[in-house]
């Protein structure tokens, strides 16, 4: 009997301790997309989500820039995990130095403007942003696109040695200058 009341109360507190585990383990809803690229020297990868336009339920068009992702706030930029930026180099983003390493990368959109936030914290879901982590805040320069883009892009264009870093989606581009800090 004694074994009994012993496991009765064993296995609510295992299920209690590993429900922290199990909500981070959440479903994927959108693709997800690896982009590498040399920029002088330095190898960089960003992974990421790409929500689309559409709501993935109903199948619905929703507005993006001040709508599904608010203006003032900080957007975990994408879907589903926080956006994954690594580099073997220090590198100079809009002027701004970043060492080697791996990064999360998070947006605050403006309604006439944007900041790319690095941020050291890694591994969390996007949502679970902590402000505390961030290395540096970058101004991005902000762009209408002329074609709209259905599905969130990232694009590293390469521009001599140097790059353009590109978010596009919707009707709106931000971008921001990237090279290898010499």
């Amino acid at each position: 009997m004694h074994s009994l009341r012993s496991t009765i109360l064993i296995i609510p507190a295992l299920l209690l301790s590993a429900s922290p585990l199990l909500a981070q383990e959440k479903p994927r809803v959108s693709p997800h997309e690896t982009v590498n690229a040399t920029v002088g020297d330095a190898k960089i990868t960003i992974v990421y989500g790409r929500p689309y336009t559409k709501d993935p339920k109903s199948g619905e068009k929703r507005k993006i820039w001040g709508g599904l992702v608010p203006y003032g706030k900080v957007w975990r930029m994408g879907a589903d995990e926080a956006t994954l930026f690594t580099t073997d180099k220090e590198v100079s983003i809009g002027g701004t130095s970043v060492a080697p390493g791996t990064y999360s990368l998070y947006l605050w959109p403006e309604e006439g403007s944007a900041k790319l936030i690095v941020n050291k914290q890694t591994g969390q879901w996007g949502t679970k942003y902590d402000e505390s982590q961030d290395l540096v805040r970058i101004d991005l320069k902000k762009q209408a696109l002329e074609k709209p883009v259905d599905q969130f892009t990232i694009v590293l264009d390469k521009t001599a040695a140097d790059g353009v870093l590109k978010l596009m989606w919707e009707n709106t581009q931000y971008s921001v200058s990237i090279g290898v800090k010499q």
